[in-house]
């Protein structure tokens, strides 16, 4: 998740689909190892303890060279490429749209009950919260990147075309779960994003913000979004890792964690995303900033 470029990008869209999209694709290869640890902590059910990781991170590869330990952290890389690129690009753009909407249509109800500097941000919280829902078309890439991180038996040796053939609905498994995680999580994303900015760093125009204010903008709201949204985080990941024929209610999954490891099991694979928070975004946002205009002077 980023906070976006400008509710006011002069860019055009191909040049915002080109610059966000790039990004996407830096953003994985760097950071999809470390996103697939934190699945797989979050799937695992046993209790974690420092001498049973490297089994829980590297699973089959555990006894294996080191270059092949590392290569263990790449499953599901082309569906993963799929659901981030989309993601980026639908993110990058989507905001902003929704933003612009609720402005448009909305932003007189906004500044009555909120006052005209926070119904400012609220209106970039929602705006944020609509663009997490709608995320929920991408589900099915990110269900197949999800079992490939965790659950690779699920494929059998079959092929993205027959498994959407296959499975059908199935791989929309948890998308009331994912929309009631995207929700808040995007809101206290965008949310925070545009408080830190507002309140504490004191810029008013967010497209004119610095590169360090961008950062510490990126960073108070991602923390805040992945904080809000981990427990439910557990539950759709847990949801979508299972086999396609294995049909397991958001409930069941509740109970049975509580049950077997209780509430700090909700938490899961929290601290390693928190830990790759800064880094991810200084370097998806900085490198969108970037490539945005500069396929804004060609397209």
């Amino acid at each position: 998740m980023s906070p976006s470029l400008s509710s006011k990008g002069s860019e055009s869209g191909t040049a915002r689909i080109l610059g966000s999209g790039a990004s996407g694709v830096s953003e994985l290869l760097i950071f999809h190892p470390v996103d697939t640890i934190a699945k797989r902590l979050m799937s695992n059910k046993a209790k974690v303890s420092f001498s049973s990781l490297n089994s829980i991170i590297f699973r089959d590869a555990t006894s294996a060279p080191l270059p092949k330990k590392l290569l263990s952290l790449f499953p599901g890389l082309g569906y993963a490429a799929g659901y981030k690129v989309s993601q980026r690009i639908y993110k990058f753009g989507g905001q902003p749209w929704f933003n612009d909407l609720i402005k448009k249509n909305y932003k007189d109800n906004f500044t009555n009950t909120f006052g005209e500097r926070n119904g400012k941000l609220m209106i970039q919280a929602t705006a944020g919260s609509l663009t997490g829902i709608g995320e929920v078309v991408l589900l099915p890439l990110d269900a197949l990147k999800i079992k490939r991180q965790v659950n690779p038996e699920a494929f059998r040796g079959r092929g993205v075309l027959r498994i959407f053939l296959e499975e059908g609905t199935t791989l929309y498994r948890g998308w009331g779960w994912t929309m009631a995680r995207n929700a808040p999580g995007s809101f206290a994303l965008f949310g925070a994003s545009a408080v830190t900015k507002d309140y504490v760093l004191g810029v008013s125009d967010y497209s004119k913000a610095t590169w360090t204010q961008n950062f510490i903008a990126s960073v108070s709201g991602a923390v805040a979004s992945i904080t809000v949204a981990a427990p439910l985080d557990v539950i759709k990941t847990r949801i979508q890792n299972a086999n396609f024929e294995h049909k397991v209610s958001g409930i069941t999954v509740v109970k049975d964690l509580l049950k077997h490891e209780g509430p700090s099991g909700l938490f899961k694979g929290l601290t390693p995303k928190i830990l790759v928070v800064g880094p991810k975004l200084v370097f998806s946002y900085t490198l969108a900033q970037s490539l945005i205009p500069f396929f804004g002077k060609y397209v």
